[in-house]
């Protein structure tokens, strides 16, 4: 884990399309769009949007002229980087653009939490520089596979999540019957609002608000977290990224789930739909530009309290105390 990007390594010959995905429907995401592109022109490399945001910026910025367009003038494959302006959901969509590819995404923070993100606003213009420099490591994140089956066990719709898959009633007002079965064998079944199912990305996302654990990224694993559980055991599980975990819609159940990934894509889970979440052959990659420790992550973003830590005496080994705020 880590594929360093030398800054003297030769270039090749073709042009470096590198993707920019921003949410511009803020100025100043506009304008940070804005100095993104024109670093990356400078430099000789091209810019490449997604459709609709070509269109939103090309809007904002008639200056820019016609920008490339992702799987229209460049395809998926070609694209070295995508640099994303925005909070863990703009991330999220960034992931989904580069799936079929090999990308890594470089997260630029201009939303709140921003968990996803590698660096601050405030840090921009040095993160563009040393990402045209090649400059970054790439970190490979476990990903989920999920697959749902009808009631013959045929696959009727496949995807795929970074954070967490999620099987949810459909209505407010009535309660989902499943069972959780994890590796063919049933483990308990409860009626319940939902079920998620994360991975080590995710469990700062929707399973740390559902009271699932926090799991480091170094950590492979899976986390199961019931939501308002009507059952004496349906407490969270963590299981090995080997096993697999399979969610079952009850015939009994009155009404529809339905399944959510990433909050992006969605599926309609009548009774008797399995959904079946293994650990994806093909990980998401994220480019990162400092080896911060992730627990100086956890206290950034969530602000958590460490006044009057002292500390210990000596340096942790392998801890850098020079990037302890990245």
């Amino acid at each position: 884990m880590g594929e360093h990007r030398d800054p003297g390594e030769p270039m090749t010959d073709d042009v470096r399309s590198i993707l920019v995905v921003a949410h511009a429907h803020r100025d100043e995401t506009v304008r940070a769009a804005a100095r993104v592109i024109s670093a990356l022109r400078d430099a000789g490399a091209q810019p490449v949007l997604a459709s609709d945001d070509r269109d939103d910026l090309r809007a904002a910025l008639p200056e820019f002229g016609d920008l490339a367009v992702l799987g229209v003038d460049v395809p998926v494959g070609d694209i070295e980087l995508a640099i994303v302006l925005g909070g863990d959901g703009t991330i999220l969509r960034a992931a989904e653009l580069v799936r079929d590819g090999l990308a890594p995404v470089l997260g630029i923070n201009m939303g709140h939490v921003g968990f996803l993100a590698e660096i601050e606003r405030d840090d921009m213009d040095d993160a563009v520089r040393r990402a045209i420099a090649r400059d970054y490591e790439v970190e490979e994140r476990l990903a989920l596979q999920v697959q749902v089956e009808d009631t013959g066990d045929r696959v009727i719709y496949e995807t795929w999540a970074l954070n967490e898959a999620t099987v949810e009633k459909a209505s407010r007002e009535r309660m989902l019957e499943v069972v959780i079965e994890v590796d063919g064998r049933p483990l308990s079944s409860f009626g319940c609002d939902g079920v998620v199912i994360s991975t080590p990305t995710g469990s700062t996302a929707y399973n740390f608000s559902a009271g699932g654990p926090v799991i480091w990224p170094t950590v492979e694993a899976i986390a199961v977290v019931p939501l308002s559980a009507h059952a004496l055991f349906a407490e969270p599980l963590v299981v090995g990224p080997e096993h697999v975990v399979a969610i079952e819609v009850l015939e009994r159940t009155n009404g529809v789930g339905i399944l959510w990934c990433d909050g992006r894509r969605s599926h309609d889970l009548p009774p008797g739909a399995r959904v079946v979440v293994r650990r994806s052959p093909r990980p998401v990659r994220l480019a990162r530009l400092h080896p911060a420790a992730f627990t100086d992550r956890l206290v950034r973003k969530f602000r958590l309290p460490v006044d009057g830590w002292r500390g210990p005496a000596v340096p942790v080994t392998g801890y850098d105390t020079a990037v302890a705020d990245a």
